[in-house]
């Protein structure tokens, strides 16, 4: 359509080609068609190019009967089908719960799902960190069947889904605490050991990586408590997460009767946000702990640390008093003549005085070295008497008693 349209612009018949080397000068509407007919084409060809490029989903469908299928199917097609719009299905965050016409999109980090009343879809399933769970555990609790079992087997469908999916992060997160745990707790014991001289490098290298590892827990802690709060301050959005009660006419009826599936659904968020509230504690125990024992090693080190500069000092005191009294035996050793070397007791008796005087000197200074650096003792402070407080009905004095009073005890004191 576009190419006659734009022959007949051009003023050819349907039929009649341009012979070669002809120039055929367009006018204003030649142009104008000529314009349409790119741009229409460029548009089809990116379209065809997005359809090829787009990313195909491996997609696990489990719907409320208990039948699970696998298939792969593109983006393109998947959200169509859905009903949803192409930023639905980004999950651009490590961690949402959005609803989009009649849909409940999730996000658990790995974990990409799709809930609606009917079934539930888990995107790229392949994951190595899905596996497990999905084969073990997803089709039981959907099932109500299993240890793992659901607290919401009486509830529709996609009541049963999301705590499946809040339960699988839950537990994850108290696996990765579980792993912390122990580990932090080995390496602080041996690192704050009070006979170790040192600390061990490769400790502190371990209890750096763990302490990494808690403050990665820590954020997605507070990242999954945000994002169950952010819905629980809307009372609006928990009634959006009910999706059999808009499409259902029997679950309509049994919530406005006596079952309130919003506060149903707003209980379960608050169980899992207590959950997580009591893991970002233990979390935080361990911080503190962390730092404290971080407190307890430096005191270590510096205890050492003093110990040796204690053991340098008297040891320079030491050789400062052996040099002070050894110049007289430079002075002795000295090719000078006296009297003095004649005599064959004057060896001893200089030998004598410098082991004498350099002892003498090197406890002076040691004595010294103790008094200055001994802990000073508090002064005594004697304790004062106080005078039990008056009694509630005796509050209010005379006047002229309180001079009196006042009186006696100035005569008592300038007595004393």
């Amino acid at each position: 359509g576009g190419g006659s349209r734009l022959r007949v612009a051009l003023g050819l018949s349907p039929g009649q080609g341009r012979p070669a080397g002809v120039v055929v000068p367009l006018g204003a509407r030649g142009l104008h068609w000529a314009g349409r007919f790119c741009q229409r084409v460029t548009t089809e060809a990116s379209q065809a190019t997005l359809a090829s490029v787009s990313p195909v989903f491996a997609v696990m469908k489990h719907d409320k009967e208990g039948n699970t299928t696998y298939f792969e199917k593109k983006k393109t097609e998947l959200y169509q089908e859905l009903g949803l719009q192409a930023r639905d299905l980004r999950f651009q965050h490590l961690m949402s719960i959005a609803t989009r016409n009649n849909r409940i999109i999730m996000r658990m980090e790995f974990l990409k799902a799709v809930v609606t009343p009917e079934f539930l879809l888990v995107l790229d399933y392949r994951n190595v960190n899905l596996e497990q769970w999905l084969v073990s555990e997803l089709v039981s609790q959907l099932a109500g069947e299993g240890q793992g079992q659901l607290l919401t087997c009486s509830l529709p469908f996609e009541f049963r889904a999301i705590e499946a999916i809040l339960q699988y992060r839950i537990s994850k997160l108290q696996g990765r605490l579980n792993t912390l745990q122990p580990q932090i707790l080995e390496t602080l014991e041996a690192l704050v050991d009070p006979k170790l001289l040192s600390v061990d490098r490769s400790k502190l290298h371990i209890l750096l990586q763990n302490g990494k590892s808690l403050s990665e827990l820590e954020t997605d802690l507070k990242v999954f408590k945000e994002t169950l709060l952010e819905i629980l301050d809307e009372e609006e959005v928990i009634e959006e997460l009910c999706l059999s009660k808009w499409t259902d006419p029997r679950v309509f009826e049994e919530s406005t009767s006596g079952i309130d599936h919003a506060e149903e659904m707003e209980l379960l968020l608050e169980n899992y946000y207590r959950q997580a509230e009591d893991l970002a504690n233990e979390a935080r125990e361990l911080r503190v702990l962390i730092d404290d024992s971080e407190s307890i090693i430096f005191i270590n080190l510096d205890s050492h640390r003093n110990v040796m500069m204690r053991l340098n000092l008297q040891l320079t005191m030491g050789t400062f008093s052996l040099s002070l009294f050894g110049l007289i035996g430079v002075a002795f050793g000295m090719n000078l003549e006296s009297s003095l070397e004649e005599d064959p007791r004057i060896f001893w008796l200089v030998t004598g005085i410098m082991f004498l005087g350099s002892g003498l000197i090197w406890r002076r200074l040691l004595s010294f070295l103790g008094r200055h650096l001994e802990p000073s003792l508090p002064p005594h402070v004697p304790a004062v008497l106080k005078k039990p407080p008056p009694a509630p009905g005796r509050v209010e004095i005379k006047s002229n008693h309180k001079a009196e009073t006042f009186g006696l005890s100035r005569s008592t004191i300038t007595d004393q």
